[in-house]
């Protein structure tokens, strides 16, 4: 058995030097370990630190010096328009759902809960196959993810509600401290 070519490094917003090209949805653009192929047959071994979030034109950086390119491939969405988009976009992002944010549309990953909700609110959906790129965090980079709302009460007795779901954030309550 042949040993696979091996990446440990992504290298970021490579133009030059590529040698191959790799095709991976939105989903598939977050690993840390994993046998992938090019769009040429090559198979290859993905075997990061830690998990990692991999932007289209990102290259993986194989240990024989071989750059193969990082390309959003085409997947299903949803497509949403209406007109009162920013409505829909504070929803959708109150539900920490990823969404690439457009002038005229929003694009979102289908989930039927969402669809449901952004139907009632009035919008327009329509699924389309084409490659997805979300927002990055609250910085511009990566993924987002669940946040907490940890609060400190000012004495040092500090709550920690941390969570990742679909949620208000209607949490009044009140303590008594001694």
């Amino acid at each position: 058995m042949t040993a696979l070519p091996l990446c440990q490094f992504i290298r970021p917003r490579e133009g030059h030097g590529l040698t191959d090209r790799c095709h991976l949805t939105y989903e598939d653009r977050f690993l840390r370990r994993k046998v992938l192929t090019t769009e040429a047959g090559l198979s290859f071994l993905v075997d990061l630190e830690g998990a990692t979030h991999l932007n289209d034109g990102d290259a993986f950086a194989l240990d024989d010096g071989r750059l193969i390119s990082i390309t959003a491939a085409p997947e299903d969405l949803m497509q949403v328009t209406g007109d009162d988009l920013l409505r829909f976009a504070w929803h959708i992002g109150n539900r920490h759902t990823p969404c690439q944010v457009e002038t005229a549309r929003l694009l979102i990953s289908r989930d039927h809960v969402i669809e449901a909700m952004l139907v009632q609110l009035g919008a327009e959906l329509t699924i389309v196959n084409e490659p997805f790129l979300p927002e990055g965090g609250a910085y511009g980079l990566g993924r987002t993810f669940g946040h907490d709302h940890g609060h400190d009460h000012g004495d040092g007795h500090i709550h920690d509600q941390g969570h990742n779901h679909t949620h208000d954030h209607s949490n009044s309550h009140s303590h008594d401290h001694d």
